[in-house]
């Protein structure tokens, strides 16, 4: 069953899963959890990545058993690839805040169908905020709608990018930037983008599905969009997970944003 329906039901089981996953990832957060390293030192895994992700992966997979996996925290499986709907998951975005005792990180959770996010869920526990959205339906934060902001030229664009690609923005965007502190969670970058807090982000090149997929629906169902400097759609569920440069803004401003990267970018 693919129709509106079938992706609100999905979208009550990731709420429901994320919770869960949220709850016991709070169980290990500030208590100094064991720490790994991965990609040759230089990302991070808590103990409290993996229990949250065991339980996104009871939760969602018993209900959902014909569907695909896709999580930071598990040995990816070509299988997936055979699948036309597959759960792409994230059970700590921002584990280096996590580690820190920081409050932005949040568990991301979507549901991919053919290659499109569909039903999408990012909780963050220690702030208490939730964010839901559905194909064609509403999205919201804490059960209320939220939406982008509009284009506005008496004020720079709040952007959240790193200090290089900011810099090289506000020289050739009209009206300039103005950059906000780095925000860990990429996830919840988005997610600020969507509910008007922060008007764009630039991410830069080796980003992941499980970072980005329930962010990206919830910012699309917001008013905005995730996209390439081509300006095009991200697709997931492909056999690389990693993706280039890419930009998000309401739909409104993406077009110079993504005109002003491109040109960063010497494209």
């Amino acid at each position: 069953m693919t129709t509106p329906a079938a992706w609100n039901a999905d979208l009550d089981l990731l709420v429901g899963a994320a919770r869960l996953a949220g709850a016991r990832a709070l169980d290990f957060f500030r208590k100094g959890p064991d720490v790994w390293w991965k990609n040759g030192g230089r990302s991070p895994v808590s103990a409290a990545d993996f229990a949250a992700n065991d339980i996104l992966k009871k939760e969602l997979l018993s209900a959902r058993p014909n569907y695909g996996w896709l999580s930071e925290e598990t040995d990816d499986d070509a299988g997936r690839l055979d699948c036309e709907t597959v759960f792409v998951i994230d059970p700590i975005d921002g584990t280096r805040a996590f580690i820190a005792g920081k409050d932005v990180w949040c568990v991301s959770a979507a549901v991919v169908h053919h290659g499109r996010p569909v039903a999408g869920v990012l909780f963050a526990p220690a702030l208490d905020e939730l964010f839901t959205a559905a194909a064609d339906g509403s999205v919201l934060k804490n059960g209320k709608a939220i939406a982008v902001t509009g284009a506005d030229a008496a004020r720079p664009m709040r952007i959240a990018a790193a200090e290089d690609m900011a810099q090289g923005i506000d020289r050739t965007m009209t009206g300039g930037v103005h950059r906000i502190s780095h925000v860990p969670s990429l996830a919840y970058r988005l997610a600020m983008v969507a509910d008007g807090r922060i008007d764009a982000t630039l991410v830069k090149r080796n980003s992941h599905d499980w970072d980005l997929a329930a962010a990206d629906l919830i910012l699309t169902r917001a008013g905005g969009a995730l996209v390439t400097l081509d300006g095009k759609p991200l697709v997931y569920n492909r056999p690389t997970v990693s993706h280039e440069t890419l930009a998000a803004a309401g739909l409104s401003r993406l077009s110079g944003l993504v005109e002003a990267s491109r040109h960063l970018a010497g494209h």
